[in-house]
C-alpha cells in the first residue's frame, strides 16, 4: 500500500469523524409523536376543517390583510415540511381580536389572533405558536378527540355509522353538519387532552429545532404570557385552552436536552417578522360587538343575553364527581365540562358568550388546581395564596372587586377561606363570585362559584352543598 493511500484513508476517517461529530443528535433521540386513533380519515378531516372553518369565520372577525396571510402561511407551510404524522395544505388566516389566543381546525384551517403576533417579541415566538397548532393538525388531534366522544357517548346518538373502524362518506354529512353548527369554545374539535398540548408543544419545539429557529422560543412566549397575566395564566385567552405554563417550559427544556442542546447557529428575529408585527398595529381595532342585534329588544325576564333560556333552579339531588385532586358531590341538572385538569360544572344555558364572543360561565363553578412551589401548610400559608390569587383575577378582570375577604370555612372536612368578589356578568349587569380556596398536598384547589348577583340568593345552597361534600384526594 503506497503512503498516498494511506494518507487518503486516514483523511476519509478523520473527514468521516467530523462530519460526524458537525451533524444534529439522532431525531431518535427526541420523543417520537405519532397520531392517536381515529374513525375519520386524513382526507375526511380536511372535508370537516373546511365546512367548520366557514362556520368559524361567521362568529370572527377575520384581518383579510393580504400581507400578512401571506407572511402566516409562508411561516406554516416552512414549519409544517418538518411536522410529524399527516401531510395537509395549510391555510392560515389572521382575526382581529386582541386576546392572545390561536387555534387550529381538522385538515389544516389555522386561525390566529393579532393579539398573537403583536405579543410576540420575536419571529421564533410567533413560529412557535404556529408550530404548536400545526401540531394539533398533524397529529390530528380534534378529530381524535371527536372519535373518542362519539364512543363515549354511544354510536346511535353520535349519528356515526362505523364500518371496519371508518366512517362511511354517506355518514359523514351528517357528522360534519353536528360539527361545524356545534363550533364554538365549547367544540369538541378544540377539547384537546392534556397529552395532546404535551404532545403539540413536543412537536413545536421540533419544528422549531428542525427549521434553525431557537427552542428556547417556546419557553420566552410562556413567559410573556406570564406576565400578562399577572402570575394568572388561566386568565388569558390562549391559556384557558392550553396547560400550565410552568410545566409546559420544564417539558421543552428536556426535549431541548434531548435533542442534542441549543446551537451557535439557531435564529430568533428577521425583519419580516418586524415589518408584519409594525403593518399589523396600524389596522383598524376590532369592531364592537353589539350585545343584542340591532332592532331586538334586550333579554326578556326569564332569559339571558342572546335570548337563552335561564338555567332551571339547581336540583336537589346530586351526583358524583371526582378528578386527581378532589372528589364531591354537585346538582343532578349540572353538566360537567373538563379542560386541563380543571372542571366545569353548570346547568344548561350556564355557559355564555361574553361580548367578545368568547365562553364565560354565567351560572355554575369551576373547579380548578394550581400546583404550588412550597407546600400550603398553615393557615397563614392558605391566606398568602388566595391573596395572590385573588390579585390576579383582579389584574385579569379590571372591574372585579373584592367585597369581603376570605374568611375562614370548612369544605368538607377541610379548613378552607372564602372570598366574595364582584365582577361584570356575561350576561350585563353584575355577578357575585364566591372563591373557596383549599390546601391540598400538592398545591391550592380552587372552587368559583359564580351567579349574577340577583340570583345568587337562589344558587347560594347548591355552592355551599358542593362545598359541604368536597373530599380530597
Amino acid at each position: 500500500m503506497s503512503p498516498n493511500m494511506v494518507f487518503r484513508k486516514n483523511f476519509c476517517f478523520v473527514s468521516l469523524t467530523l462530519v460526524l461529530l458537525t451533524l444534529p443528535p439522532a431525531r431518535a433521540q427526541r420523543t417520537q409523536l405519532k397520531p392517536g386513533w381515529n374513525l375519520f380519515s386524513p382526507e375526511q378531516d380536511v372535508e370537516i376543517g373546511r365546512q367548520v372553518s366557514t362556520e368559524a369565520e361567521k362568529q370572527m372577525e377575520v384581518l383579510h390583510e393580504a400581507r400578512v396571510e401571506a407572511y402566516l402561511n409562508r411561516m406554516a407551510q416552512t414549519l409544517a415540511a418538518k411536522a410529524p404524522g399527516a401531510s395537509y395544505s395549510y391555510q392560515v388566516k389572521a382575526v382581529n381580536d386582541m386576546s392572545i389566543n390561536a387555534f387550529a381546525l381538522p385538515g389544516g384551517f389555522l386561525y390566529f389572533n393579532r393579539g398573537v403576533i403583536e405579543a410576540a417579541r420575536n419571529e421564533a415566538q410567533l413560529a412557535g405558536v404556529i408550530g404548536h397548532e400545526i401540531g394539533h393538525v398533524a397529529l390530528r388531534h380534534g378529530t381524535n378527540q371527536a372519535s373518542k366522544a362519539a364512543l363515549t357517548q354511544g354510536i346511535a346518538q353520535s349519528g356515526l355509522a362505523i364500518l371496519g373502524g371508518v366512517i362511511g362518506r354517506d355518514s359523514l354529512g351528517g357528522v360534519i353538519a353536528n360539527l361545524a353548527t356545534s363550533f364554538g369554545a365549547n367544540s369538541i374539535l378544540l377539547k384537546y387532552s392534556r397529552d395532546a398540548e404535551r404532545q403539540a408543544d413536543l412537536a413545536g419545539t421540533h419544528m422549531l429545532y428542525d427549521n434553525n429557529f431557537d427552542p428556547r422560543a417556546m419557553i420566552q412566549f410562556f413567559e410573556i404570557l406570564e406576565q400578562k397575566s399577572g402570575g394568572r395564566s388561566r386568565m388569558l385567552q390562549w391559556l384557558s385552552t392550553h396547560p400550565n405554563p410552568g410545566d409546559r417550559m420544564q417539558l421543552i427544556s428536556v426535549e431541548i436536552d434531548q435533542m442534542g442542546g441549543l446551537s451557535q447557529n439557531f435564529r430568533a428575529d428577521s425583519s419580516e417578522f418586524r415589518n408584519i408585527q409594525r403593518l399589523i398595529k396600524t389596522l383598524p381595532p376590532p369592531k364592537e360587538k353589539p350585545k343584542t342585534q340591532p332592532g331586538q329588544p334586550d333579554s326578556k325576564p326569564g332569559e339571558s343575553a342572546g335570548g337563552a333560556s335561564r338555567p332551571d333552579p339547581p336540583s336537589s339531588r346530586l351526583l358524583r364527581y371526582e378528578n386527581a385532586q378532589v372528589r364531591l358531590r354537585y346538582p343532578q341538572n349540572w353538566k360537567i365540562s373538563e379542560e386541563n385538569g380543571s372542571a366545569t360544572l353548570a346547568p344548561e344555558n350556564g355557559t355564555v358568550a361574553d361580548a367578545q364572543g368568547n365562553s364565560a360561565l354565567a351560572y355554575g363553578m369551576m373547579v380548578a388546581f394550581s400546583p404550588a412551589k412550597t407546600p400550603i401548610q398553615s393557615p397563614a400559608d392558605l391566606e398568602q395564596a388566595t391573596s395572590q390569587l385573588v390579585r390576579g383575577l383582579q389584574q385579569s378582570n379590571p372591574k372585579m372587586r373584592l367585597t369581603k375577604a376570605g374568611e375562614p370555612i370548612r369544605a368538607g372536612r377541610e379548613r378552607a377561606l372564602a372570598t366574595t368578589l364582584v365582577n361584570e356578568s356575561p350576561l350585563g349587569g353584575s355577578e357575585t363570585v364566591w372563591l373557596v380556596t383549599v390546601a391540598h398536598p400538592q398545591g391550592l384547589l380552587q372552587l368559583v362559584c359564580v351567579a349574577p348577583e340577583k340570583d345568587f340568593t337562589l344558587y347560594s345552597p347548591a355552592f355551599r352543598n358542593v362545598v359541604d361534600s368536597l373530599v380530597l384526594r
